[in-house]
């Protein structure tokens, strides 16, 4: 099975960073696709569990591509639809566009194509060999349920501190968390945030041991208070005002600076179209003006019919015009070619224009195990027949 954690270097090292995009352009993209997978499926009644696995997929396949060359709404749709047949809460392809087409922008939805629903099919492929068909994602909604029972205190306290956490694992799936750690580590840190904020201390759990300094360490061992405070950091980020920046579904190439206006702009060292090697140079016919203000009329020169002559054969009828008059020839014929030898330059043919790049690149993954088929069952047994089998009347 994959393993599907990565420390903080490997998270700064991505294809899309790679690929001339920031960090914070990323984190940036990564919240957007992550909220258009909640918004899209808790407008389609999607449980909880299904929008998490696609949010999963979200962050899992931006691993290894580009946010440049794979939009990010187009791989969101893809993802939930996904997620929705792994969770068993299948939705039509068809459906999440159109739910998509309602809360995007007509620029952000012009990324789809001209056939929207192909893009998304046609992504579904390349989002299985990424993630290399590990479909099954945990998240930390069960474990938040489980350590909440084995918790001792107020009920009124303790249900308000659930649902905070609760609150906070939803918002986690637009960090990079599920990419960090483990679900149990997610779950307990956002418990110990959420009872940090509504003031319940956890005085008694059941199970409790002497060697356990605090409740956690009955579920998760191992766990610093730099760790839970790194990981409550990253969940809090989320709240700080961020520039909000309109942008399209896809960066943009980069493009020189502009230059601005109240500046000089410098002399332009291009050559003319004229003394450029490359470019077709028209000249104007010279018409010479005539002492009456007229111009020059040119007349195409007259060609007097040519008369070809044949020579007589035997046979020929008495009074048989022997000259053929034909028409003065507007195009002149075309040069003999020679029988032998190799064909004239003008008659060799170009190689066919190659074909375009196809809109998502493949996908250099291997293909899943391949079973060879079963052997068959052999010659029948030596002996007699079998007796032939008549129904009853």
């Amino acid at each position: 099975m994959p393993y599907w954690y990565y420390d903080k270097k490997d998270l700064q090292n991505t294809p899309s960073f790679r690929d001339a995009i920031t960090t914070e352009t990323e984190n940036r993209y990564r919240k957007e696709g992550a909220r258009f997978i909640i918004d899209t499926g808790s407008k389609m009644d999607l449980g909880y569990n299904t929008v998490a696995t696609g949010v999963v997929y979200f962050h899992r396949f931006y691993m290894f591509h580009s946010f440049r060359t794979f939009p990010r709404y187009i791989t969101a749709c893809c993802c939930l639809f996904l997620a929705g047949k792994v969770e068993e809460t299948p939705k039509k392809c068809k459906d999440i566009i159109k739910v998509a087409k309602s809360l995007l922008t007509e620029q952000k939805f012009a990324s789809f194509g001209e056939d929207p629903k192909e893009e998304v099919m046609t992504l579904e492929r390349i989002l299985l060999q990424t993630i290399k068909f590990d479909l099954q994602v945990e998240h930390p909604y069960g474990y938040l349920l489980k350590y909440a029972k084995c918790l001792k205190g107020d009920k009124a306290k303790l249900q308000k501190m659930v649902q905070m956490a609760w609150t906070f694992v939803n918002d986690s799936l637009c960090t990079t968390l599920c990419l960090q750690w483990e679900p149990e580590v997610i779950a307990v840190a956002l418990m110990f945030l959420a009872g940090k904020l509504s003031k319940f201390e956890v005085l008694d759990w059941n199970g409790r041991n002497p060697k356990h300094n605090a409740w956690w360490d009955m579920f998760v061992e191992d766990i610093t208070m730099e760790l839970l405070e790194d990981i409550c950091h990253q969940v809090l980020d989320l709240y700080s005002p961020q520039p909000q920046s309109s942008g399209g579904d896809s960066p943009p190439a980069p493009s020189p600076a502009k230059q601005p206006k109240n500046e000089k702009k410098p002399p332009s060292i291009t050559p003319p179209t004229s003394a450029s090697p490359v470019a077709v140079v028209v000249s104007k016919p010279i018409l010479t003006p005539m002492k009456n203000g007229a111009d020059i009329k040119v007349d195409p020169p007259k060609m007097e019919p040519i008369r070809y002559t044949y020579p007589a054969y035997p046979g020929m009828p008495a009074g048989y015009p022997a000259v053929y008059t034909a028409p003065p020839p507007s195009i002149p014929p075309p040069p003999r070619l020679p029988l032998t030898g190799p064909p004239p330059p003008s008659l060799v043919y170009a190689e066919p224009p190659p074909a375009p790049p196809p809109r998502f690149p493949p996908v250099n993954v291997p293909p899943p195990n391949y079973f060879p088929p079963l052997p068959g069952r052999g010659p029948p047994p030596p002996g007699p027949p079998p007796r032939p089998y008549y129904p009853p009347p």
